[in-house]
């Protein structure tokens, strides 16, 4: 993936490197094999995973397409059940994610801009 845009703020992300990119896109492969299995899209099956989670985690899905909403709106209805989301955590658990997540590289970003 490239960013070819200077103010797209993902290329000064650890997660978003070249390297990080092609290893965890194993949470893609799972998301979409899995989804596939249950009849949905990934971005689906992961929101209805975070809604799972606790009744205060509300996802805030990003989108640059009406695509993208009318994708994302049937995980409202998902139902996961107990060992999907089991399946789920396992998965993720097992997973070697490289790169420090989002929130720990945004104050570099916000030092930046300032």
């Amino acid at each position: 993936m490239r960013f070819d845009n200077p103010d797209d703020l993902r290329a000064d992300f650890p997660r978003f490197t070249s390297e990080a990119l092609e290893a965890n896109f194993a949470v893609v492969d799972f998301l979409e094999d899995f989804g596939a299995e249950k009849g949905t899209s990934p971005a689906q099956l992961e929101l209805a995973w975070l809604l799972a989670q606790k009744p205060w985690v509300v996802p805030i899905p990003g989108g640059t397409r009406l695509a993208h909403l009318d994708d994302n709106l049937p995980a409202a209805e998902l139902e996961l059940t107990a060992s999907d989301l089991h399946r789920i955590d396992q998965a993720l658990g097992a997973l070697d994610l490289v790169g420090a997540p989002l929130s720990a590289g945004l104050d570099a970003v916000i030092d930046r801009d300032r």
